[in-house]
């Protein structure tokens, strides 16, 4: 069974920087968008990035252009994404997930869903 596992969060201080990984096993994401989101508690999930299975589109939330970046490496089934200046506002908890859809910003159109990794951002 195909199953996303997300790492890298913890617990950081408002400015510094955290990489996300999210690593595919039990299958392979081919042909697959990939989408990272995030959920704060008592908030909707919503979009930070996303990626196409080539890399060569990549699509992210207004609020974290500049500051972000979605990468793959297909070789190792795997999606990282680079957070820099980290926010306070920005705690939460984030998901990696993985959709065939052209829609890459709706969260319902993702098939497949990771069980998430803490991020906490300290003022």
């Amino acid at each position: 069974q195909v199953q996303l596992v997300e790492s890298g969060g913890g617990w950081v201080q408002a400015g510094d920087s955290l990489r996300l990984s999210c690593k595919a096993t039990g299958g392979t994401f081919s042909g697959y968008r990939m989408g990272w989101f995030r959920q704060a508690p008592g908030k909707d999930r919503d979009f930070v990035a996303a990626i196409t299975w080539s890399g060569g589109l990549r699509y992210y939330a207004d609020s974290v252009k500049g500051r972000f970046t979605i990468s793959r490496d297909n070789a190792q089934n795997t999606v990282y994404l680079q957070m820099n200046s980290l926010k306070p506002e920005e705690t939460a908890v984030y998901y990696c997930a993985a959709t065939r859809s052209h829609v890459v910003g709706d969260p319902k159109l993702y098939a497949y869903w990771g069980q998430g990794t803490q991020v906490s951002v300290s003022s």
